[in-house]
């Protein structure tokens, strides 16, 4: 993953005193696997939070280092939805540990990736070599997991339902991606990597990049942007769960863009892919428009309790806005209920999918508004 700001301060800081009282590395992209935890329960947790679970603070670099390789199992990756700030008691870990060949790993939520990326800086850090053992296993379930047309799955190993697809969803596919950036731009992170490693690393962020130029959706002769996910054999756009059917996605669509503008000297075929989607982006915008979050009376059901609900509403002047989904071929808004019928507004869709997912987006405006800036440098061919 790209370093933050915290990071990059943090080197700053070693550089101008030798030392920082506060040392810490950012914990950012293990948040939405710590919400499902806490606030999301899965009864198939290997272990579970306690009221009050106790954290170990950001600066306790080791700590958490060492709370990672405990997830970790033993084909290299990571399950899903676990805090790995949280403070184990004995017991807890005893079961992680013999746990470590129950093989429900994945990319999802931040899963697998943002573990290598994070015990790479740690290993930066500390030099414990224990840390730098642990990312190259990581590293080694990546590639294990990659199809041969340079796509990610959802879980690896592979399981019998719609994880099979390759996976755009929650950035599963870009954060792996992420981490390969980074290692084929020499990240400093990175440099312990034997070259017989570091070049297999690079090859396959070389066919993610292949892969992602395959998997543009061409609507007509005109590309456009992605799917959530896609058919591992056919690269068709695919179902995913009963609401998200194949159709152009925009809000995984941007960091998928946002990828490909970090990359030195693109080539034509990136460039195109990039002033496409931007196209697709401009064209699609919904202007004069917001969702409010209104209150209503509590309302249980099997997946949530929901003490609110959304509407769209006119808004001149609003700036612009996205839905999460569009028609393939038609380019039509699209909404969708968990029976799987597509409907055409939010309003169609039942309370507890309008309250309980994400059906429109800001998030393509990152991409315009960095646009002007990649353009000045790489717009021409």
């Amino acid at each position: 993953m790209h370093l933050s700001i915290h990071f990059l301060l943090f080197f700053m800081c070693l550089q101008a005193t030798g030392n920082c009282q506060e040392k810490f590395i950012d914990t950012g992209d293990f948040r939405d696997g710590a919400h499902h935890w806490y606030d999301i329960k899965d009864k198939g947790n290997t272990i579970n939070p306690r009221p009050g679970h106790p954290k170990f603070r950001a600066t306790e670099i080791s700590d958490i280092a060492d709370n990672i390789m405990l997830y970790q199992k033993s084909n290299g990756g990571w399950p899903k939805n676990y805090d790995m700030q949280a403070i184990l008691s004995q017991a807890q870990k005893d079961s992680l540990i013999q746990a470590k060949n129950e093989l429900h790993t994945t990319f999802d939520n931040g899963a697998s990736y943002a573990q290598v990326a994070y015990l790479a800086k740690a290993y930066t850090v500390t030099k414990n070599e224990l840390y730098r053992a642990s990312v190259n296993k990581g590293l080694d379930y990546i590639l294990a997991a990659q199809y041969a047309n340079g796509g990610w799955p959802q879980y690896y190993p592979l399981e019998n339902n719609y994880s099979r697809c390759i996976t755009f969803n929650d950035d599963a596919y870009i954060g792996v991606m992420e981490v390969l950036q980074d290692i084929a731009d020499n990240s400093p992170d990175y440099a312990f990597l034997e070259k017989t490693q570091r070049n297999k690393l690079v090859a396959a962020y070389q066919k993610g990049l292949d892969c992602i130029l395959k998997t543009q959706i061409n609507d007509a002769g005109k590309p456009t942007a992605w799917c959530q996910q896609y058919d591992e054999v056919t690269l068709a756009p695919a179902w995913a769960r009963k609401f998200e059917p194949p159709s152009i996605c925009n809000g995984e669509s941007v960091n998928i863009v946002l990828l490909l503008m970090r990359i030195k000297n693109p080539s034509p075929e990136i460039k195109a892919a990039i002033r496409n989607a931007v196209a697709w982006f401009e064209a699609s915008k919904i202007l004069d428009t917001k969702v409010q979050t209104v209150a209503a009376p509590e309302m249980v059901t099997p997946f949530t309790v929901s003490t609110h609900d959304k509407v769209v509403v006119n808004s001149p002047g609003a700036p612009p806005i996205w839905t999460r989904y569009y028609e393939l071929k038609t380019h039509r808004p699209l909404f969708c209920n968990r029976d799987s019928k597509v409907v055409y507004s939010l309003a169609e869709v039942t309370r507890e999918r309008r309250d309980g997912y994400g059906w429109y987006t800001y998030e393509p405006q990152k991409v315009l508004n960095k646009y002007p800036e990649w353009k000045k440098k790489w717009g021409s061919d």
